[in-house]
This record gives C-alpha cells, sequence and structure tokens, in this order.
C-alpha cells in the first residue's frame, strides 16, 4: 500500500508541480513541443508506477457490502457521471479546435449549463461509484 500511495502522490505532484510553479521555466528552457513530451513520459511512467503498485496491493476484506441498494444508486450516478462527461465533449470551449474563442463567448448551453467542468465531474461521479461498489482499501486510496 505504502508504494501506491507513492505512485499516487507522484503522479498528481507532478501533474501539479509541472502544471503551474514549473511550466513556464520548463517551456522556456524546453520549448513547447519538448516540455509536452517530457510532460507525457513523466505523466505514463507516473501512472504505470500506480498500475503496478495498485496490482502489487494486497486485496484486503471489503469495508461494507455493496448490496443491491448501492448498486442502484451506483447505477444513477454512473448514468449521471456518463452525460456529463459525453456531454463536456460538444460544444466545449476549451477543447482545441479553430471555433474556441467563439464558444467561449456564447452563453453556456447542455451540460456547461449545469456546470463549468462537466468532464470533471463525470470522472468524480465515477470514481464515487467505483469507492460505493467495491469498497477495498486499495480502491479508495487510489
Amino acid at each position: 500500500m505504502d508504494q501506491l500511495l507513492w505512485s499516487l502522490i507522484a503522479f498528481v505532484g507532478s501533474h501539479f508541480i509541472m502544471s503551474h510553479p514549473l511550466r513556464a521555466p520548463m517551456v522556456k528552457a524546453l520549448g513547447g513541443t519538448m516540455f509536452q513530451i517530457v510532460y507525457s513520459v513523466v505523466s505514463l511512467a507516473t501512472f504505470a508506477w500506480i498500475i503496478m503498485a495498485f496490482r502489487a496491493a494486497p486485496v484486503e476484506a471489503v469495508l461494507w457490502d455493496a448490496g443491491d441498494g448501492l448498486w442502484w444508486v451506483a447505477t444513477v450516478l454512473m448514468l449521471l457521471g456518463s452525460v456529463l462527461f459525453a456531454g463536456s465533449l460538444v460544444g466545449n470551449p476549451a477543447m482545441p479546435n479553430p471555433g474556441a474563442a467563439a464558444l467561449a463567448k456564447q452563453e453556456p448551453r447542455g451540460v456547461f449549463a449545469i456546470t463549468r467542468h462537466p468532464m470533471m465531474w463525470g470522472f468524480a461521479t465515477w470514481a464515487l461509484v467505483h469507492a460505493l461498489v467495491s469498497p477495498h482499501p486499495k480502491v479508495l486510496l487510489l
């Protein structure tokens, strides 16, 4: 479990550090394309570490019973998360495309009228659903 914890810290920490305090100095030193390559390699390496650490972590007893009622709740939440995620792919002003500037000026519609970050909420809902129905310590840590 220690390796899983450290791999998660490395993944999230490297994303934070390279996205905020180190981004400008790294882009200046490496150039935009090389920065993207380094960012991708670090992300893939730490993600691979997470996978290996998760597989190596012991399977411990579940912390609660995910009965039929919880599965129903999870199913409804997963549907909501899927709608948020799929909706985030349509008309997203943050996606790289030639019309992004015009999209950013429009009134939000679809899932963007509900939340500014539907993809993030879709992923967060997905994570919650997995935690609800697979309450193993290593799943909850992930």
